[in-house]
């Protein structure tokens, strides 16, 4: 048998676990002529699927019944195909298959067996099987199947098999009078719907060594499915699924809709749609304590749903649970969080400059004063060392006169600390100088310094008209490490989200993980983001629109109609904060329709979907489903930049904080005048100029 094997370069994987397989098989196998006429019905079917050419292996598990079937004489009348070949004990439970079983059904998936030929007396034992096989995605359930009928394949508790596993062909052996044996071959009436009792559907028959029709026992099912209606759960979610109002009428809109109404006329379906009974509660759904799961994950687990939508990303519980199609595209999820509430207009004298050019130029202005006063100082005592070596000038009122004309050439203005410093300040806000001051140093250094004064005041009148001109800036939250600094609480909807965040690679996801909330109202979310302590977490499409439904007390989208209705509750609202949406991504998550598990629609339905996707479809729809709310996102403030009393509040302040050190001056001259210079022993008010006289001399 090997020698017939290699030279048809048949590779045969045997994997066998036959336990009583030796038994006697003579007394059970008493029509040879059925198993003969079987074995070259198999042929014909094994070369069949083989001349289709797409075929990487076939996959044949049997048991001893029919393993005498398998012998060298039929590999030597097939074509070239690799073969996974299983034997199974007669005893062996196949829902819980031993080791090497196991690791036969893995290894014929992991090749990518095209075709399972499962002959198998036991029908009740092929039932187990393909149980198995759906349940942990053992056996590729698109393949395609032929199996020997059996009554006990088709009750009820079996048909959801029927509705995942529909390229198969069933073999019923027929022994007609004068030895003209024949088989039926049939299938499952896929599309139509199974009712109470599973009828199979006749194509074709074998006799005499030939079928009789020859029509195509593998023609794909799903291409037209004759206007059959499937269930469809969906959620409510912006922009995948939209809930609309047309006058007194509901209809369900949104891109995910229009995707699936575009498949469905291409493969000539209805759609039923629904929400699961518990969707404001549980949402997508998750696993409960009893095992089963809520929501609209439970519907698709339970097989009530053929088709779910509602922005369903590709995560590992959907994976495991459902049949998602290809990615029709993929979302940024972030988190909404609020804005600061500190209003920095009374620093718009500051804002021009940062803190280290404040420095600096009070560090000038301090150095040049002084710098000024230095050089008047040296000025006056020149002068007062020529007067007194002047011959015909050695009196000291003489000295004194010198001293007030040399002073009266402009070097008063900066003959004291205080005036020098007051001037120079004078300068930086271009006030021009009383007098121009005499000495060619102090000249030149005020025309350099009248330079740097007008570089810096125009540097800063153009910052300052910026300022001015532009809407308010807003202290936002845009990182990770912002979100985390600012210590306020992170959330969003289930334990999945919860369990992304915790098994992060990097510290500053982990750290939100550990305090992400679970919470499924996300209009309760957004009114703790309001209040300043909550950061919401969703894909950013949907926190656009939950942004604008939080402005709009009432807002109904429509391709056509757009309701709005303003908060009657604005007044006090004004002080909550607004809402800001993080301009990093957390990730980027595809986006997918979900399909029940193990679904034979799956195939062609990302065929249409990635054609829809190609030719800009889905663009279009998501521009129509975004539209309405994107004009209501604008923010008018970022639109008009104008001149307001808030803008200007800086000044007023500066105004105040000089009203209020002007007051203080003055009550401290007062104070000093009545309780210092009026007691005075010497004091005179009749002759205050003798006493201030007097007193200078003393000084």
């Amino acid at each position: 048998m090997s020698k017939r094997v290699e030279s048809l370069r048949v590779k045969l994987l045997v994997f066998l676990e036959i336990g009583s397989a030796h038994a006697d098989i003579d007394n059970i196998l008493r029509d040879v002529k059925k198993h003969k006429e079987l074995e070259h019905l198999i042929v014909d079917l094994v070369n069949l699927v083989s001349m289709r050419g797409d075929q990487a292996c076939v996959a044949v598990l049997c048991d001893p019944v029919y393993l005498n079937i398998f012998e060298g004489a039929l590999f030597d009348k097939l074509y070239t195909v690799p073969f996974v070949f299983i034997v199974v004990a007669e005893h062996e439970d196949l829902l819980s298959p031993n080791f090497s079983t196991l690791e036969a059904m893995r290894h014929a998936r992991k090749e990518g067996c095209g075709a399972y030929f499962i002959i198998l007396a036991n029908g009740l034992q092929a039932s187990r099987l393909l149980t198995f096989g759906d349940r942990y995605r053992l056996l590729d359930t698109r393949a395609k199947y032929i199996m020997l009928h059996d009554i006990r394949l088709f009750k009820s508790s079996l048909h959801y098999l029927w509705k995942r596993i529909v390229n198969i062909v069933f073999l019923r052996y027929h022994n007609a009078p004068r030895n003209k044996t024949w088989f039926d071959l049939s299938t499952v009436p896929f599309p139509n719907t199974i009712r109470e009792v599973l009828i199979t559907r006749r194509i074709e028959i074998w006799r005499n060594g030939k079928f009789h029709y020859n029509t195509d026992l593998f023609a794909d099912k799903t291409k037209n499915l004759y206007g059959e209606t499937l269930s469809v759960v969906y959620l409510e979610h912006v922009p995948s699924v939209v809930n609309t109002k047309s006058n007194e009428t509901k209809k369900v809109g949104g891109v995910e809709i229009e995707i699936l109404n575009t498949i469905a006329s291409k493969m000539n379906f209805k759609l039923k749609l629904y929400q699961s009974t518990d969707a404001e509660q549980n949402k997508w759904g998750q696993k409960l304590p009893n095992g089963s799961y809520s929501g609209l994950l439970g519907e698709m687990v339970t097989g009530q749903a053929d088709i779910a939508v509602g922005n369903l990303q590709y995560t590992t519980l959907y994976l495991e649970m459902t049949d998602l199609s290809i990615p029709y595209t993929s979302q940024c999820w972030t988190f909404l969080t609020p804005e600061a509430m500190s209003d920095n207009s009374w620093k718009t004298l500051i804002l021009p400059f940062k803190l280290y050019m404040w420095i600096a130029v009070l560090m000038v202005l301090l150095v040049t004063g002084s710098i000024f006063y230095g050089l008047a100082k040296y000025y006056i005592h020149l002068m007062d060392f020529r007067g007194k070596t002047a011959k015909d000038r050695s009196t000291e009122k003489i000295k004194q006169n010198l001293t007030l004309d040399t002073r009266a050439g402009g070097l008063y203005l900066f003959g004291e600390i205080t005036n020098s410093i007051l001037y120079t300040y004078g300068m930086l806000l271009v006030v021009s100088l009383p007098k121009l001051p005499s000495g060619w140093s102090i000249r030149l250094l005020t025309g350099w310094y009248w330079l740097y004064c007008i570089l810096l005041v125009v540097s800063y009148k153009a910052s300052m008209t910026a300022i001015l001109a532009n809407p308010t800036p807003r202290v936002t939250i845009d990182t990770l490490k912002e979100l985390v600094d600012s210590k306020i609480t992170c959330g969003g909807w289930g334990q999945e989200t919860k369990k992304f965040f915790l098994e992060s690679l990097d510290d500053v996801g982990q750290k939100i993980g550990q305090r992400f909330e679970i919470i499924n109202d996300p209009d309760a979310a957004v009114k703790r983001v309001v209040r300043g302590d909550f950061a919401y977490y969703d894909n950013k499409n949907f926190l656009k629109y939950l942004r604008v439904k939080r402005k709009n007390n009432k807002i109904d989208i429509n391709t056509t109609n757009l309701l709005v209705t303003n908060d009657t509750n604005m007044g006090n609202t004004r002080m909550e904060r607004n809402l800001h949406i993080m301009s990093d991504c957390m990730v980027n998550i595809p986006v997918s329709i979900g399909f029940h598990k193990n679904s034979p629609l799956k195939p062609l339905a990302d065929v249409y979907l990635r054609r829809i996707v190609e030719v800009g479809l889905f663009e279009k729809w998501s521009n129509d489903a975004m539209y309405r709310i994107n004009t209501l996102d604008t923010n008018d403030e970022e639109i008009k930049a104008l001149m307001n009393l808030k803008k200007l509040q800086g000044a007023f302040i500066a105004l105040a904080i000089g009203y209020f050190i002007s007051l203080v001056i003055f009550i401290s001259e007062l104070s000093h005048w009545h309780f210092i210079v009026k007691k005075d022993p010497h004091f005179d008010k009749y002759a205050m100029d003798l006493y201030y006289i007097n007193k200078n001399k003393k000084h």
